[in-house]
């Protein structure tokens, strides 16, 4: 085999999108390796991944938590029924106080009214105090502090009795 043959070889394999060919006659051995190569190390780690969701599914432990949580949270639904829901007017960072050395704006069982400031919400470097619209009890404090909140995201639960 002379280097015309090898070159034209090679661009084969590179037109034909393989990793890896060899060629091997009686009098010698040749290896061809495209940059596809490198991608079968990444096809190698999903084999990584699929003995961890074995083990994960193996486990009946954290199967079974997870259908006791639905009935507790079907409970609980059912007498967060009566709770009025604090809901976030913008996508932000939550925060309990006004900054890091002061006081929460509210703690659970907390009285609150029309207008009282519950938390404050950072939306592109702005502090947006965050007001109350019902008067009542807090109840539930749903979102952990400096936790990135969404559009209409439950904050709090107020019981307004």
């Amino acid at each position: 085999m002379d280097i015309k043959d090898i070159q034209n070889l090679i661009k084969f394999v590179s037109k034909a999108e393989v990793s890896e060919v060899k060629y091997k006659t009686k009098d010698f051995e040749i290896t061809i390796k495209t940059p596809l190569a490198g991608s079968e190390v990444a096809y190698a780690q999903p084999a990584v991944y699929h003995t961890a969701p074995q083990q994960v599914a193996a486990a009946p432990a954290p199967v079974a938590t997870p259908a006791v949580a639905p009935s507790e949270k079907a409970e609980a639904s059912s007498d967060e029924s009566k709770y009025v829901t604090i809901k976030s007017p913008m996508i932000g960072t939550f925060y309990r106080k006004p900054s890091p050395d002061k006081d929460v704006f509210v703690n659970v069982g907390d009285e609150v009214s029309v207008g009282k400031t519950v938390c404050v919400i950072e939306a592109m470097k702005l502090f947006n105090q965050i007001e109350s619209e019902v008067s009542g009890k807090i109840v539930k404090i749903l979102v952990d502090d400096s936790s990135p909140v969404e559009y209409d995201q439950p904050l709090f639960l107020v019981d307004p009795s």
